[in-house]
């Protein structure tokens, strides 16, 4: 198993190394004074390569990289490499090809049109999921996306659109809101300088944000406008984080768990699913494998989870922007231990008698 997925770590850190190359290569050869001198008298050849290397290898190579393979994003990618090509190769070389660089704007505009769409439905729909929201005792984190699911299970577009509406609200809308004190949940981030660590990052960043568009100012201002919007979308991310990771403690219901780390990661976990719990210190301490989510608050400190849960089979987590991965084991760190492990021992004994 370790040397199955140490071979698809390789591969995908192959795939993107070969993409750099692709990518880099034809900019070089466009954009260079050796690659303009390397370019032979009749161009079509070299431009057609430049296209299928842009629009069918790099995609192919970036699917490999994520290691993700569907039609619909092969598609998107192909248009977009197609309209990479168009900023990639001079205009002047593209004159025989324009027919080919409008496919892939075409493509795009037909894919745009379908997204706004599915805004339109999302719109919509938002006040029948707010009231399945408001209905549900579940944290926030797993109704609204429960509510999401009922309505959009398979549309990836407003899955990530509704992970930044969620980012925007716990950074500007829950200052007010106090963290949950109810029986049965657990903090993670109390035992560790995780948020301190997570405030220094926002402090490093705005003042990098402050020299940087300065610097960059008068030389590139698209470049200062483009890492100052960056910068400022990390500030976000940051504080939305903190807020979430807060406001949502781990809680223990009487048939599974929600547990979630910020805006990061969550799980729902049913008691039934779990093979084991292991503490063992010395398998703990080892290094955790890509099979394993974490729910550890880190900082500078190395630290090793409490429990490590083993399931029967993999489970699904929901990661930043809605992106879905099954994983084998779980990983947690909680503020009050030993409580935590009695009440899952207890939990996981009664399930067990149930069945």
């Amino acid at each position: 198993m370790g040397c199955l997925v140490l071979h698809k770590k390789t591969v995908s850190l192959v795939a993107l190394f070969l993409l750099l190359l692709v990518i880099s290569s034809n900019y070089v050869l466009y954009h260079s004074s050796f690659g303009l001198q390397s370019l032979p008298d009749d161009l079509n050849g070299v431009v057609v390569g430049s296209i299928v290397d842009l629009s069918l290898v790099a995609p192919l190579l970036f699917l490999a990289w994520q290691r993700k393979f569907s039609v619909k994003y092969f598609i998107v990618l192909m248009a977009t490499g197609l309209i990479a090509a168009r900023f990639i190769i001079p205009s002047e070389y593209l004159a025989s090809f324009q027919s080919v660089m409008w496919l892939g704007v075409g493509i795009e505009g037909v894919l745009i049109l379908f997204e706004l769409s599915l805004l339109f439905m999302l719109v919509k729909n938002v006040p029948l999921i707010f009231k399945r929201v408001k209905s549900s005792s579940l944290p926030l984190l797993f109704s609204f996306s429960r509510a999401l699911n009922e309505r959009f299970p398979k549309q990836t577009f407003i899955h990530i659109l509704c992970s930044e509406m969620l980012m925007f609200y716990y950074a500007f809308g829950t200052w007010k809101k106090k963290t949950s004190a109810e029986a049965n949940t657990f903090t993670m981030y109390k035992r560790s300088s995780f948020i301190t660590f997570q405030i220094m990052i926002i402090h490093a960043i705005v003042i990098e944000t402050l020299g940087l568009h300065w610097l960059l100012h008068n030389t590139s201002i698209i470049l200062s406008v483009v890492l100052l919007i960056l910068n400022i979308y990390s500030i976000v991310f940051f504080i939305g984080d903190i807020q979430a990771l807060r406001l949502n403690p781990l809680r223990v219901e009487d048939d599974r768990m929600y547990i979630s780390f910020g805006l990061a990661k969550r799980m729902e976990i049913s008691f039934k699913d779990i093979e084991e719990i292991i503490e063992d210190t010395h398998i703990m301490k080892q290094k955790i494998p890509n099979t394993t989510i974490e729910f550890i608050a880190r900082d500078f400190e190395k630290v090793y989870p409490d429990l490590l849960l083993t399931l029967k089979s993999p489970i699904e987590a929901t990661l930043f922007m809605g992106i879905k991965k099954k994983y084998q084991q779980v990983a947690i760190r909680v503020d009050d231990p030993h409580a935590f492990e009695k009440i899952v021992k207890e939990r996981l004994e009664k399930n067990k008698q149930s069945m």
